[in-house]
């Protein structure tokens, strides 16, 4: 079992930078891969970015390509994602996920979700 909690959502302006945390429970973390997603209010859930359990390798959704990052501190079971260049259109709540695969049809593990608004 992996319990996820994501944190460092808020309200920015277009822009505008925000660096989003998710702190995993188990002394496995290093063992899974991790994912970002986001929903927007009437849309589906959409893929951000994945990274692998070592880290070396990263995965990103063409819309977010070139301003966002995501990375892991292992020692610190937290994966990160840094949101630069923030536009209206990020506007969601983010969740992380956990998963023993790398970009798995379905994640086992997700967190509740941290909000994010970017205004224009």
């Amino acid at each position: 079992q992996v319990q996820l909690v994501e944190s460092g959502g808020g309200l920015v302006q277009a822009g505008g930078s925000l660096r989003l945390s998710c702190a995993a429970s188990g002394r496995t973390f290093s063992s899974y891969a991790m994912g970002w997603f986001r929903q927007a209010p009437g849309k589906e859930r959409e893929f951000v970015a994945a990274i692998s359990w070592s880290g070396n390798n990263t995965y990103y959704a063409d819309s977010v390509k070139g301003r966002f990052t995501i990375s892991r501190d292992n020692a610190k079971n937290t994966v990160y994602l840094q949101m630069n260049s923030l536009k209206p259109e990020d506007t969601a709540v983010y969740y992380c996920a956990a998963d023993f695969h790398l970009l798995p049809d379905e994640y086992d593990y997700w967190g509740q979700g941290t909000q994010v608004t970017v205004s224009s």
